[in-house]
């Protein structure tokens, strides 16, 4: 700490790129102060620095060690505590997340200790060092930061207990859905609606979540003891109901309950099936060579559809291409919303197939689908409708959300089909098959946009920039967080540059099993691990991808 004293003493006033003289080890008291990478001018991105605090001095209580889910939420509870800490600091900064506690590289575990990865904006007046200002932030500042947030002694440990019991318990919950025959659960007494579409955090005057008697179970977390509420079973599950009731709300917990929650967040009793895949249309994103036959026959002019491309999909076709690749990647569960859906990849209706013949149409809505899903390959499927009934013939399960509160209505619906029947026709023509796996030419994802330099860069949630394309992310709904997006850029840099070598792209889940965080080029603190469904999804918009049809189907 001396030294490093000396030296900012020593560089103050000097030109900007003589802060690279701080890279390297410093020993401080309790701790090990790393300075990996300088930014190269003040306009730069900030410098990458980590803290190493040995065990002994962590002293963590030993509910954080009890098993892996207690592990990553203390991580997440130590990123956090920094934040908190560093608040009033503003060049210190570090990844802590929103509501959701995923596998950040910001803290990690190491056999060192607790490995703190963050960010220092190294000041300057014009490129001119301000040595004595970031001697107060590195040896000030920065060493009560790192004791508030990664001392034991300093930490409220009951409430990081409290923490990690949380998360484990939705852990656990989550690991009960299959052997009860359900896709998705959600706890009496959850808080589904948000504040806003730009604010994740509970709504305070929200209705707590109620489960209907006929679907109401009891889970067993391993801290919370049984655990009431609605069980979503497998097959095909209606949520109906007037508009501003409660449907999509319940659907967009439903979606992101694939993920862990803060405690207070309100969805910590919310779990999902974790290879859920919400669908939607998304007009002019790119698709390649995806087996879209089951549900776009031939096109006009002869074209085919079993290995379809296209630079601009319409609604339909984006729509059918979601499906696919969801299930290519693994998914079987898929979430729809009517509202973000293609009208014609939904539903055909009598009057319809009446005016215009079966020939001169080539989509083959869900509706004549979704039941085949189910019945030959176990695929369930969960469908926000509030304007098409043609889908109560197939349903299993129907559950109206009135004033947000959600009712089993299912024998009520069963009666309805009935006595009302569409007199539409099945439009299905041949049976159904699972899309093939596809082999991805390595060759075609560039990162590069010169020799010898790369540009991988997170534009929030809903892009990401790969070399000289930006691939649109806004309709990959279950992306909850910008270092997700990092992460998978880094994927993507990891297959680039191997040569014209065709593989299946299930690349994606053993890279992110075997190497995480290993995989980051160097001590990155800013990203998150994202699920394989999403990288898949990302590759699958990057238009510069090249694939060649595959061989077999997935199941």
């Amino acid at each position: 700490m001396k030294q490093l004293q000396q030296t900012l003493q020593r560089i103050d006033g000097r030109g900007y790129k003589a802060y690279r003289d701080l890279e390297g080890r410093h020993a401080f008291t309790g701790y090990t102060l790393v300075v990996d990478k300088v930014q190269a001018d003040p306009f730069a991105a900030p410098s990458r620095l980590r803290a190493i605090v040995p065990w002994e001095k962590a002293a963590l209580p030993d509910a954080v060690h009890r098993s892996a889910p207690c592990r990553r939420a203390a991580r997440d509870y130590i990123a956090r505590a920094f934040r908190e800490a560093a608040r009033s600091e503003e060049a210190i900064r570090i990844d802590a997340g929103g509501q959701t506690v995923l596998d950040r590289s910001a803290v990690l575990f190491t056999d060192e200790g607790v490995e703190l990865r963050f960010t220092v904006a190294l000041p300057a007046r014009g490129r001119t060092i301000l040595g004595r200002q970031a001697e107060t932030i590195l040896c000030r500042r920065l060493p009560e930061v790192v004791a508030a947030s990664a001392w034991g002694r300093n930490l409220d440990e009951a409430d990081l207990e409290r923490y990690c019991a949380v998360v484990e318990d939705q852990q656990a919950l989550r690991a009960q859905l299959n052997e009860r025959e359900l896709v998705a659960f959600v706890a009496d007494g959850a808080v589904l609606p948000r504040r806003s579409g730009v604010d994740d955090r509970p709504l305070a005057e929200a209705i707590p979540f109620r489960s209907p008697e006929r679907l109401r179970v009891t889970l067993t977390a391993p801290n919370a003891g049984p655990i009431p509420g609605l069980g979503v079973p497998r097959g095909i599950t209606l949520v109906v109901g007037g508009g501003f009731h409660g449907k999509s709300t319940l659907l967009n917990a439903l979606e992101l309950g694939v993920y862990d929650h803060i405690p207070g967040d309100g969805r910590e009793g919310v779990v999902t099936a974790p290879d859920a895949a919400k669908i939607r249309a998304e007009d002019g994103r790119a698709v390649h060579a995806v087996d879209l036959s089951p549900y776009i026959g031939e096109l006009p002019f002869g074209k085919s559809t079993r290995a379809f491309s296209t630079e601009l999909a319409s609604g339909s076709t984006s729509q059918a291409a979601a499906l696919q690749e969801a299930l290519e990647a693994g998914s079987r569960l898929l979430l729809v919303d009517e509202d973000t859906s293609a009208t014609n990849f939904m539903i055909r209706d009598r009057r319809m197939q009446a005016l215009v013949a079966r020939e001169a149409e080539p989509i083959t809505p869900l509706v004549d689908r979704i039941a085949e899903l189910r019945d030959r390959f176990g695929v369930s499927t969960l469908l926000v409708m509030g304007g098409s009934g043609d889908y109560l013939d197939c349903a299993d399960t129907v559950i109206q959300m009135q004033s947000y509160e959600p009712a089993d209505v299912t024998a009520e619906a069963r009666n309805v089909a009935a006595d009302h029947e569409t007199g539409r026709r099945s439009e299905a023509g041949h049976p159904l098959d699972l899309p093939a796996v596809r082999c991805l030419d390595r060759a075609s994802i560039r990162t590069e946009i010169k020799p010898g330099k790369r540009k991988l860069q997170a534009r929030g949630r809903d892009a990401l920039v790969v070399g000289r394309e930006t691939v649109d992310l806004r309709a990959v709904e279950q992306i909850v967080d910008p270092a997700q997006v990092r992460a998978i850029g880094v994927l993507l840099d990891r297959l680039a540059g191997r040569g014209s070598v065709e593989a299946p792209p299930q690349w994606l889940l053993s890279e992110l099993e075997r190497d995480w965080p290993e995989l980051l080029p160097r001590p990155d603190g800013d990203a998150a691990r994202p699920r394989a469904l999403e990288a898949m999804a990302a590759l699958n918009r990057l238009r510069t991808a090249r694939f060649t049809p595959g061989r077999g189907g997935v199941g």
